[in-house]
């Protein structure tokens, strides 16, 4: 049997956004944990119905042979910026060496004006686009979040309540803005993938009668009341809605799936918390290691455990 070696990370493609909870630092971890079938080539259909960031999707879409995928987020930024790499990845690119060239000529305090001017007409727009139906205006908006995304602080692509992007500015004196490579690899993996602004339930409707491999990374409960990962958009993830992703979880389970979630662990505050032990009794559970690298002061991200689910 011939291994399905990982290409050079140098050479692989990678996420083009920086994302709250992204799991790069732990696909090592990941090889050891995905299902033995997948590994062996024979899953041919990947879901992934919290989209995110998409590290995993590329890890895999790269790894191993798989036919299709099928992505959803119900962020429609998210998406949209997806689709636009999907379909006209040339000319996202020349809308991002604009900005790449106006931005970086500027001094520090035009700067901040340059990203504060983006951002409002950004936040303006929203109430303007058609999200459902792909456009010319996708493209000129996917540059903008991509743009808002590398400058933002600390890479915390964030959105009020409403819908209003409302990071502030980041100091980067040179922020990869335009990183061509990198976006032509994505665009090529993402020609195999159906991509969905719909809610996590929505799988259900696409997903085969054959065994598929579905990796599920919601937006994680909280493990403090400031760590909260859930508070990054308009879209609230409470305890209702994690138990409803529990039963989704078995649904699939007893249809033949494979599947794979991941969480924040509660006992790293709350040592008796076994809110997720108790959700998925019937499965296993493994506790890894995760540095959480979102936290504003440098000393206070340190490895936390997280943990993952299979069913297998």
């Amino acid at each position: 049997m011939k291994k399905n070696k990982a290409k050079d990370t140098k050479q692989s493609a990678k996420p083009f956004l920086k994302w709250a909870g992204g799991k790069r630092q732990l696909l090592d971890v990941f090889q050891d944990i995905y299902p033995k079938a997948l590994k062996e080539g024979k899953v041919k259909n990947y879901y992934e119905p919290f989209l995110g960031g998409g590290a995993v999707f590329f890890d895999i879409a790269q790894r191993f042979p798989i036919k299709k995928a099928y992505l959803y987020d119900i962020n429609p930024e998210l998406v949209l910026t997806y689709k636009v790499i999907q379909k006209n990845v040339e000319k996202l690119i020349g809308f991002l060496e604009r900005y790449d060239e106006e931005y970086k000529k500027l001094e520090e305090r035009d700067r901040k004006d340059y990203y504060y001017d983006l951002r409002s007409s950004f936040n303006h727009q929203r109430f303007n686009i058609d999200y459902k139906n792909f456009s010319e205006e996708w493209i000129s908006r996917a540059a903008q979040i991509i743009f808002l995304n590398k400058t933002c602080y600390n890479g915390l692509f964030r959105f009020n309540l409403k819908g209003g992007f409302n990071s502030p500015m980041g100091r980067y004196k040179n922020p990869t803005i335009v990183d061509q490579p990198n976006l032509l690899k994505v665009a090529k993996l993402l020609q195999k993938a159906v991509i969905r602004n719909v809610d996590f339930r929505m799988i259900e409707k696409d997903i085969d009668k054959d065994s598929g491999f579905v990796y599920f990374d919601p937006p994680y409960r909280p493990i403090s009341r400031t760590s909260s990962f859930t508070a990054y958009s308009k879209f609230s993830f409470n305890d209702e809605e994690q138990q409803e992703l529990a039963k989704l979880f078995r649904k699939l389970d007893k249809k033949g799936h494979l599947l794979m979630l991941s969480n924040s662990d509660p006992k790293n505050k709350n040592p008796v918390d076994d809110f997720f032990d108790k959700l998925y009794a019937d499965y296993t559970i493994s506790r890894v290691d995760a540095k959480r690298s979102i936290n504003s002061k440098a000393a206070n991200r340190k490895a936390i455990k997280e943990i993952i689910v299979t069913n297998y």
